[in-house]
């Protein structure tokens, strides 16, 4: 698994989080039972940028905390002699401005926002969604099954 950390945002801190979210993913891969070789990146922008991204690829005028954008190629689709190929999974935007004011909100630490807003677009780099009450029940309870343990709420 290959994880990459890119902070776009001004805050000069979020590389420390490159350990918590390896420490997720592969709680996540346990949990799930899944094998497979992935590879992919955890951007950190700022909320001009995020709101930027949500208004024109969502239509959502406004910021947001975390954005996805999933890369759904199928592997079998590929021939390669090199068995250990990882799968691209595609990028996670998390917004520090917008996770800052939400933990503060909450009441729980900027890390327990950060690794809950890391869960959350990790699953949807999975194929999770929340767009139905079912689907968004499976999604919430598999969150709350990753990081509850691991890092409980205060």
């Amino acid at each position: 698994m290959e994880l990459s950390i890119i902070n776009q945002s001004n805050d000069t801190k979020m590389e420390q989080y490159e350990d918590d979210f390896h420490t997720i993913a592969m709680r996540t891969w346990q949990i799930l039972d899944r094998t497979e070789d992935v590879n992919f990146a955890v951007i950190f922008v700022n909320d001009e940028e995020i709101h930027t991204m949500n208004r024109d690829f969502r239509g959502v005028d406004r910021p947001t905390d975390v954005i996805t954008f999933a890369l759904q190629d199928d592997m079998a689709d590929f021939e390669c002699e090199n068995s250990e190929i990882s799968q691209e999974l595609g990028d996670i935007f998390i917004s520090v401005d917008t996770a800052k004011r939400q933990a503060e909100e909450y009441g729980h630490s900027l890390e327990r926002e950060i690794c809950f807003l890391f869960t959350h677009g990790l699953l949807h780099l999975l194929g999770y969604d929340h767009m139905n009450e079912e689907d968004e029940k499976v999604m919430f309870e598999l969150q709350d099954r990753i990081l509850d343990q691991w890092m409980p709420r205060i």
